[in-house]
């Protein structure tokens, strides 16, 4: 019994750092590269692990180390970098937690492990919480977040499955540096085709990828499958609701991006204004000067303010794209 509340505290690590990784990637990381994101992530930790478990895989491990990274690590990270630069980082994470459902559901045809009816209820309870997020509290969800969200929680649910059948022929260090390994070699091939050479990092996306390597990536892979291998599915499942806990409705990567699509807005409305009616204004200025010289220094201020409200917005928003770049 206190081999179990050990293992359900170490393992509850692996969903929290997930669901900073939400925050992480969108905030720090670039947005445009989530092949080459997946690829940084998953084979630095990877050789990490290797160097650290010294074991190179074994018979059918050959080829089942590339099938369960392909599900939980390669394809899973390229998705999970797509729904943190798509969708609000709190509703992310919180429609990941819902995982526990799936997991549950194919541990049935999968493991011949039948759900318990109070998990059932809990994943039930997460999985509502999502639809109410989705339906009335959140306003303009990306359809390709929520795809790619759904399909991301899907496949990472066939592979901690997958691992749980299959982990018992091998130690849970070893096969876990062997997926991450395999895991980003999959993606390295297409990160090249698709995206080119790697990007160019800052020293924010640098930490930022520090984090989810060591952290988010490496220590709790190792907790994760660790407490598949003791732990029932349901109650690894649940443990991953806790994804949600750091999600937060308006993190940093949150604003960034709201702030950078509102400085464009007010580019382009700034634009329009002074593109369609310009000449209008200044004809109506030639008129009110000519039957009103007097007031002719009170133009020049409006002038100058106006000019000064058109440098502001240009300066704005040539810093929001400075940042992002």
């Amino acid at each position: 019994m206190e081999d179990i509340r050990r293992w359900m505290i170490l393992t509850s690590i692996a969903p929290i750092t997930w669901g900073a990784s939400y925050l992480v990637t969108r905030a720090l990381l670039p947005a445009d590269a989530p092949l080459w994101g997946a690829v940084m992530r998953a084979l630095p930790a990877g050789l990490l692990l290797l160097l650290v478990a010294r074991e190179r895989p074994r018979g059918s491990w050959w080829w089942k180390a590339p099938v369960i990274g392909t599900l939980t690590v390669g394809a899973f990270f390229v998705l999970i970098y797509v729904v943190a630069q798509r969708l609000p980082s709190g509703l992310a994470a919180t429609m990941m937690a819902t995982s526990p459902a799936v997991m549950m559901l194919l541990a049935w045809p999968m493991l011949a492990l039948r759900p318990q009816a109070r998990a059932l209820v809990g994943a039930g309870l997460g999985f509502v919480g999502v639809c109410a997020m989705l339906l009335t509290g959140v306003t303009g969800v990306d359809p390709i977040g929520v795809l790619a969200s759904l399909t991301a929680m899907a496949m990472a649910s066939v592979g901690f499955l997958l691992t749980r059948r299959w982990g018992g022929e091998v130690a849970v260090l070893p096969s876990t540096a062997w997926q991450l390994v395999a895991g980003g070699l999959v993606v390295l091939p297409f990160a090249v085709a698709v995206e080119g050479g790697p990007p160019r990092l800052d020293a924010p996306a640098l930490a930022g990828f520090a984090f989810l390597t060591i952290v988010a990536t490496a220590l709790a892979y190792v907790l994760w499958f660790g407490g598949l291998a003791v732990l029932s599915p349901g109650t690894v499942g649940l443990l991953g609701a806790l994804q949600a806990a750091p999600g937060r409705r308006d993190g940093p990567g949150d604003r960034r991006h709201r702030a950078r699509a509102s400085g464009r807005r007010r580019a382009g409305a700034s634009a329009r204004t002074r593109g369609g009616g310009g000449r209008r204004r200044a004809g109506q200025g030639r008129l009110r000067r000519r039957s009103a010289p007097r007031h002719g220094s009170a133009w020049a201020r409006q002038d100058a303010a106006g000019a000064r409200e058109t440098l502001a917005y240009t300066l704005k928003r040539n810093s929001s794209l400075d940042d992002d770049s």
